[in-house]
């Protein structure tokens, strides 16, 4: 009986370990689209990947940043044992909370790396040294950005690769709590494909208030850009629920709803909670409309940064 309950345990572990392959291929692409990114750069910008390489060095040197790696690590690690007692469907609950746990994590990471990396440069007069030397604020600002961007990357990989792992193994040991029949590997590998389309997301988030941030410091110090960046987080959530409930009906509050979706970024785009509580997976074309959203959004956030900082006095 010993003998059948460890092959039976051993089977477990297999179950859900087998597909992490997958995971591993996925974490090392990342990291090698990575350096190649960072060898272009060094090739045609080299004067912007040595911002970026020093501004991301910085980042990854303060406490903060294990802080919070180490917060998203706990949370990841104890949410499979968590009773969501959601009568068998656990794993969308544990889908929908590691998703949003990594998402915030990387926002004040991104938002927090972006205010010091910038606000405290130009208060401490570190930037005017900075642009003494033949590089223009062009080349610092997109430098920042990337640099700001890099430890963000990092922490995803991290920790959307747990993510992955605590979601696989949340299958079997959801089975095992019911006494429901052992789930294959693909089953396990379903389960985590249906969340990297969430991550992607999240990313592309995280990213468009890394840019705001970052167009907000040029001209305001760490406190303001933080509250800036929270507003308009929740606001970004917000807004599209708003002008579509029935307040949105009185003429003053559309109004007052469609201004603001057109200058606040619409993060509810961003957002794939409705997915995950249908068990639906989001199609390739909504990502790449999502992308190019994204990267429209943070193209106008890098021109509204320029245009600021042009005309800053760092004297």
């Amino acid at each position: 009986m010993e003998l059948a309950g460890n092959l039976a345990l051993f089977g477990s572990v297999m179950t859900w370990i087998t597909p992490l392959w997958v995971v591993a291929l996925g974490a090392a692409g990342a990291v090698g689209l990575m350096y190649l990114i960072g060898l272009v750069l060094r090739l045609f910008a080299p004067r912007v990947q040595a911002i970026a390489r020093t501004t991301a060095k910085e980042s990854l040197a303060q406490p903060l940043f294990y802080v919070l790696l180490a917060l998203g690590m706990f949370g990841i690690l104890v949410f499979p044992f968590i009773p969501y007692n959601t009568f068998g469907e656990d794993v969308k609950m544990l889908k929908a909370e590691g998703l949003t746990l990594i998402k915030i994590l990387a926002i004040i990471l991104a938002v927090w790396s972006a205010s010091v990396s910038i606000s405290d440069e130009i208060e401490g007069r570190t930037a005017l040294t900075i642009l003494s030397k033949p590089l223009g604020r062009r080349r610092l600002i997109v430098g920042k950005f990337l640099g700001v961007i890099t430890p963000v990357v990092i922490l995803f990989i991290v920790l959307g690769s747990l993510f992955l792992a605590s979601v696989s193994y949340k299958v079997v040991y959801d089975a095992r709590e019911n006494a429901s029949p052992a789930p294959s590997s693909a089953q396990c590998q379903q389960e985590m494909g249906q969340i990297v389309p969430g991550l992607a997301l999240s990313f592309m988030e995280a990213v468009a208030l890394a840019s705001i941030s970052v167009a907000i410091s040029t001209r305001l110090p760490m406190l303001a850009n933080l509250v800036i960046c929270v507003s308009i987080y929740v606001l970004g959530h917000l807004v599209p629920v708003f002008v579509h409930s029935t307040l949105g009906e009185f003429a003053i509050v559309g109004f007052v709803g469609n201004l603001l979706s057109a200058v606040l970024p619409v993060l509810d785009h961003f957002n794939m909670e409705t997915a995950i509580s249908t068990g639906q997976t989001v199609p390739a074309v909504y990502l790449v409309f999502a992308g190019l959203y994204c990267l429209v959004y943070c193209a106008v956030a890098m021109l509204l940064a320029l245009l600021l900082f042009e005309e800053r006095d760092v004297a």
